[in-house]
């Protein structure tokens, strides 16, 4: 079960996709998630998914 609580969330999918997974796209699929609806609870908080980084940065970086 992931978080509800968008901080709490972004918190929880940035530190897997550090410790365990090489994409958001790996991510999403291992734990069955919606990658969009992922994407739009966190820019929902102002964060977006960078590829380059492989995390969600806050939309003004």
């Amino acid at each position: 079960m992931i978080p509800q609580d968008p901080v709490m969330l972004l918190s929880y999918v940035n530190m897997k996709l550090r410790d365990s997974y090489s994409s958001l796209d790996a991510l999403c699929d291992d734990l069955d998630l919606d990658k969009q609806e992922l994407c739009r609870k966190l820019s929902a908080i102002d964060y977006i998914y960078s590829a380059m980084q492989n995390q969600f940065q806050p939309k003004n970086i």
